[in-house]
This record gives C-alpha cells, sequence and structure tokens, in this order.
C-alpha cells in the first residue's frame, strides 16, 4: 500500500474504533489516523502470528475487522494512560 493509503485507511479505521468505544476521546484527526494505522499494523501482527499464521496483507472485510479490533486495544490504552475515563 501507498503512504496515501496507509493514511486513509488508518483515519477509516480510527473513526470507526472511535464510534465503536463508548466514551469522550480529547484527540483529534491526526491522533485519530495514527491510532488507526497502528492498530492496523498491530492487528494484523497479532492476527497472523496466534490465530492464522497464512493470513496476508489484502483489502478486504476482514482486513478491515481486524484493524479496528487493534486501533480499539491502541484507543482504550491510550485513555488508560492519559488518565481519560472509559
Amino acid at each position: 500500500m501507498s503512504i496515501v493509503a496507509w493514511i486513509v485507511f488508518g483515519f477509516i479505521v480510527g473513526v470507526i474504533a472511535k464510534l465503536l468505544t463508548p466514551g469522550r476521546d480529547p484527540g483529534g484527526c491526526i491522533l485519530t489516523t495514527l491510532i488507526g494505522i497502528a492498530g492496523a499494523i498491530i492487528g494484523g501482527y497479532a492476527y497472523s502470528h496466534f490465530i492464522n499464521p497464512a493470513y496476508t496483507t489484502r483489502f478486504d472485510a476482514g482486513s478491515i475487522a481486524v484493524s479496528v479490533l487493534g486501533a480499539i486495544f491502541l484507543l482504550v490504552l491510550y485513555r488508560l494512560l492519559s488518565g481519560r475515563r472509559l
């Protein structure tokens, strides 16, 4: 994927993660994008190493779901570490 595609994908994943995670979040567009990109990387890594070793990186519903789960994990971790209420 190109860098622009990663940024767009990260923003979409970050927005979905914020919508699915209850509570207020102080982050703006940049933080949403960074959490989405990092969530996609962490979610894909965890899925390919622990659940399905044959998983390849492709753009489909499964990759979006794995990325959103990774972003939700990071968002909850961010809120816990920053002292924000869940």
